[in-house]
């Protein structure tokens, strides 16, 4: 075959500097030390392995992520024991307390300080505390006097917020429309807030998203038992504790697994790897649900389980503690099964518990077999219910789901 003309062989890099290196020690004698430690240097960058790269993804964006979760939950941990939550009502009649607004301040400042680009997808904003000085006191005070205490993981979350201003305009950064275009941070500074409010389960999420994939999540659970392997039960939803042995911070990164650590106060501490209970007789199946009536259709939730043969009761709890507890196997399936035709779920109550129950060897689905879908805006607007199940039952779930759902 003719030689392309237009073609030049180029030596590679490190073998033009090794020939350069050599030439300079020949007439340079003194130098040859520094040269050779320059070679040295070269040779272990060219031979760096890929997995090393691979396994490094996304690495800064979870360390940040389980601090700022970490950071939050010091804070809701405070206010868990307070008798007076300072609750105000949203629109839709749902609770927001000082610790919702106190924990997205944290979260969004450590967001902002590190990734400064990034748009931001939260449940909160701060037109009400606009208009109530003392309730704005009252959450600036929390925020100001919370922080790991670690001095460099403080410092990685780039310390405290300002003043109580600073503070609102910092909880309005999360009002981005989300979509599937770009990186998008999800926020619910406290997930399960009347189960916060009664003493029960409740959970600090956050997610990033990149043109509509999951590819980070951290859920911080103040009240579940550290010990993976303790079994749910079913008052695990009421009369919950923070004491110790309780708090675990459950993370995933896509394609690396899940892990779940203590909740600490200060530096992250070692964390395990996760996964989902071999499920091979449905009957020994705990199942997880919603203890709002209005959040899952428990009726139908209790027909399932019945055409499906789990002879246990429900466990009902709230937040996303309930993807955190299937993931580690301390329960097998989570239902949430549609109430309303035109109700549309949150992308933050969904987005960590989904990939964390996905990299522990789940599937999530909604009722008709499709994948979540976070690309849409900041609601599932394509989605109706969601089925969180081991792989290797989930069809078998599924298919209970839609025969007494009636889903074609």
């Amino acid at each position: 075959m003719p030689r392309d003309p237009s073609h030049k062989p180029r030596l590679p890099l490190l073998l033009l500097t090794s020939l350069l290196i050599l030439i300079l020690a020949a007439f340079i004698p003194s130098i040859t030390p520094r040269l050779t430690l320059i070679l040295s240097h070269l040779r272990s960058q060219s031979t760096t392995p890929n997995l090393t790269k691979m396994t490094s993804l996304y690495s800064r964006e979870l360390e940040i992520a389980q601090l700022a979760v970490q950071r939050a939950s010091i804070l809701t941990k405070r206010v868990f024991h307070e008798t007076s939550k300072g609750t105000v009502s949203k629109d839709d009649a749902s609770p927001v307390t000082i610790g919702d607004f106190g924990a997205q301040a944290l979260i969004i400042s450590a967001l902002k300080h590190n990734f400064p680009h990034d748009e931001i997808v939260a449940e909160e904003e701060a037109t009400e505390l606009r208009a109530n000085p003392p309730l704005r006191d009252q959450i600036w005070e929390l925020v100001r006097t919370t922080s790991l205490d670690d001095v460099a993981a403080e410092g990685l979350l780039g310390g405290g917020i300002k003043d109580a201003d600073a503070m609102l305009d910092i909880i309005d950064q999360g009002n981005s429309k989300g979509g599937k275009v770009g990186r998008v941070w999800t926020i619910d500074p406290i997930d399960g807030t009347k189960g916060f409010l009664r003493g029960g389960q409740y959970a600090v999420c956050l997610a990033l998203l990149e043109d509509g994939d999951v590819k980070v999540g951290a859920i911080g659970c103040p009240n579940l038992p550290v010990d993976d392997a303790a079994p749910l039960t079913a008052d695990i939803g009421a009369n919950a504790t923070d004491d110790e042995g309780r708090g675990v911070l459950f993370s995933a990164v896509i394609g690396q697994g899940a892990t779940s650590r203590p909740l600490k106060a200060g530096a992250l501490a070692e964390g395990r790897s996760i996964s989902m209970k071999p499920l091979t007789d449905m009957s020994n199946a705990s199942f997880c649900e919603s203890v709002e009536a209005g959040h899952s259709n428990q009726s139908e939730s209790a027909q399932i389980a019945q055409k499906l043969g789990i002879t246990k009761q429900s466990v009902r709890m709230d937040s996303q503690a309930k993807y955190g507890s299937i993931a580690r196997g301390a329960g097998d399936i989570y239902l949430r099964l549609p109430t309303s035709k035109t109700y549309q779920e949150k992308i933050w109550d969904h987005a960590a518990g989904d990939l964390i129950v996905r990299e522990a060897g789940g599937q999530v689905t909604d009722i008709k077999g499709n994948r979540l879908n976070f690309g849409v805006g900041r609601t599932l607007a394509t989605n109706s219910g969601v089925i969180a199940a081991p792989k290797a039952v989930h069809s078998q779930v599924l298919s209970v789901v839609q025969e007494v759902l009636g889903v074609k």
